[in-house]
């Protein structure tokens, strides 16, 4: 009886341990997954929290750019005197239908004839301060012809500016108030340094809403319009700029310019274009001293390398910009540069396109020497070029890309009478164009009537017969590179 009863209390024993086991064993896990469970929360509170610090600290940068800049930002209204030369019905704007016919002088007085309306035209602009004396920075577009500038700044304060000069070719002038105090000034950057993807933010007056700021990235960098201004290399972004920014600064997230806004694309959104700051520095500096720019140059002219002149030259497109020609006399042919050379570098900075060249001199002055890395025949070479002051219209850019018919082109021989035709000078050499086949190899290149082929593979062509010597040499099927002169300008063509 003892023995079973003994037995029982093993196996109660036994139990009540296996229980007591499997209680701490639930709880163990239990505070192990609750554990984890709060381990991951804190976790996600942590990025959670980092991730608004982050954002906290994006914000109080725009604010404190906003607030630095903002007081070195100026609102420009600008009235200009509107000419309209054609004769109109008074009130009605009713056009003299009757010119060129001999009815023009009876109904001139009625139309309006030679009384040319005249009216003013009122439009807005940004600018911002550049010197604490009260010199103002903004787009040549701005102020051009204007009658009277007046500058809005921050504080309330308005003032008359006067035009101290403009540099057309870059779309940039620069005003001045008289003012009796020192005012903000903008800290300049550095476009060169800036990265596609940065932050960005536009100062400016859309449609007169004043000091308005708006925030983007750098979209690209050294874009062209088309010839709006003979230097292109603007920075794209997609921070808002509409009618009225024109002129305002664009900087960096530190509160630095690196642009000035400049155009947008019509119809477009988030597209809009800022010449880069270190172009106005030089520019700046110049008007300042002598009211006036003077932009060095080296006398050639150039253009972008395709595919077909590429191949042509055995380099890679975009590696460089092909010297189409070089002027008489000028820095680049006193120091040995040849047409058909190919400049891949300037005081050892990659030059990849007409607008790194143009931008590289551009920010030069004038008297300066340059190293110019030239790639000719497969050979690099360095000519060391003294810049001298620019004369007529500066280097050449993007240049517009054909009795015998070839490839779409109608040749002749230069004759006095053809000659007079297309006007050409009387000691023209070569064989002038004087028709183009629709849907031709030299339709597709642009080729147009009364250029005048001077040169094709490497060979001069002075002569009908000397250019059908050159052809003989030709496959059907082959490609090959002319030399193209138009007008005062002279380039290569690449003719499929």
């Amino acid at each position: 009886m003892w023995i079973k009863s003994k037995k029982f209390e093993y196996a109660l024993l036994i139990l009540v341990c296996v229980i007591l086991g499997g209680l701490i064993g639930v709880g163990v896990g239990a505070h192990k997954y609750i554990t984890g469970c709060m381990s991951n929360l804190n976790i996600e509170q942590a990025e959670h929290r980092q991730g608004t610090k982050d954002a906290v600290s994006l914000q109080d940068a725009f604010v404190n750019v906003a607030e630095n800049v903002s007081p070195c930002v100026v609102n420009l209204s600008v009235e200009k005197t509107i000419r309209d030369n054609r004769g109109s019905f008074p009130g009605f704007g009713f056009h003299n239908g009757f010119e060129g016919t001999p009815f023009e002088d009876f109904f001139k007085d009625f139309f309006g004839g030679n009384n040319p309306r005249e009216f003013k035209d009122q439009s807005l602009g940004t600018g911002f301060i550049v010197d604490s004396r009260g010199y103002i920075l903004t787009n040549n577009h701005v102020v051009k012809g204007a009658d009277e500038i007046i500058v809005h700044l921050l504080d309330g304060r308005k003032f008359k500016g006067k035009i101290i000069g403009t540099d057309p070719k870059v779309d940039l002038a620069l005003i001045k108030i008289d003012v009796s105090d020192s005012l903000p000034i903008a800290k300049l950057g550095n476009s060169s340094k800036t990265r596609i993807g940065e932050w960005v933010i536009a100062i400016g007056n859309p449609f007169g809403l004043e000091h308005t700021i708006t925030v983007g990235v750098i979209s690209a960098k050294g874009r062209s319009l088309g010839q709006r201004t003979q230097y292109e290399n603007f920075i794209q972004t997609d921070a808002s700029i509409n009618p009225g920014n024109s002129g305002g600064p664009l900087v960096n997230i530190y509160g630095e310019v690196i642009g000035i806004n400049t155009a947008i694309v019509a119809g477009g959104q988030g597209i809009g274009f800022a010449i880069p700051v270190d172009i106005a520095k030089h520019i700046i500096n110049g008007l300042i001293k002598h009211g006036k720019i003077t932009h060095a140059w080296l006398g050639i002219y150039i253009q972008d390398i395709d595919e077909t002149l590429a191949k042509h030259f055995k380099v890679n497109p975009k590696s460089g910009v092909l010297v189409a020609d070089v002027m008489n006399d000028s820095p680049a042919e006193k120091a040995g540069i040849k047409r058909g050379d190919i400049i891949t570098k300037v005081n050892e900075k990659k030059i990849s396109t007409p607008s790194d060249l143009q931008s590289e001199i551009l920010e030069q002055d004038v008297g300066e020497k340059v190293e110019v890395t030239v790639l000719r025949d497969g050979n690099e070479d360095v000519y060391s070029i003294v810049l001298e002051e620019m004369r007529g219209d500066g280097e050449g850019s993007d240049l517009s890309a054909g009795e015998h018919g070839w490839r779409g082109m109608i040749l002749q021989d230069i004759t006095p009478e053809i000659a007079s035709k297309f006007k050409l000078p009387s000691q023209t050499q070569g064989v002038v164009v004087t028709e183009i086949e629709p849907k031709t190899p030299a339709a597709e290149a642009q080729i147009q009537k009364g250029d005048v082929l001077v040169g094709m593979n490497n060979q001069s062509i002075d002569s009908l017969d000397g250019f059908n010597e050159i052809i003989k040499q030709i496959q059907d099927e082959e490609d090959v590179i002319l030399v193209i002169k138009r007008g005062r300008h002279t380039f290569f063509v690449g003719l499929q």
